[in-house]
């Protein structure tokens, strides 16, 4: 009984920490996506600058926004696969509970 509880634990920190990382993929998301429609606001001919460490450098208009296009589909997979995980997490969680419910139910009859 004593590991199916541990296990249990076990299994409800790794969510909690499948949830904070959906959230951070969340927040990531937002932020490309206010990039991308700044993108849209934009002349053609005007100066993109990519913060690399402590310096802005020029960088051309098409590649940012081919680079924010491609961090937006990579985040939207991450979401994706995060979401898949913290399902089946949450199912592997649901039956170890249906079986400590059984093994108590059986101890206390």
């Amino acid at each position: 009984m004593s590991d199916l509880a541990a296990k249990y634990q076990g299994l409800q920190g790794e969510l909690e920490e499948l949830i904070v990382a959906r959230q951070k993929l969340e927040t990531q998301l937002q932020e490309n996506k206010i990039v991308n429609d700044e993108f849209e606001h934009l002349k053609d001919d005007t100066q993109v600058y990519k913060l690399t460490g402590n310096v802005l450098l020029p960088v051309e208009q098409v590649d940012a926004r081919t680079n924010v296009t491609k961090r937006l589909e990579f985040i939207q997979g991450e979401i994706t696969r995060c979401e898949k995980n913290i399902e089946d997490k949450q199912q592997e969680q649901n039956k170890l509970r249906e079986e400590i419910t059984k093994i108590q139910s059986a101890a206390s009859a």
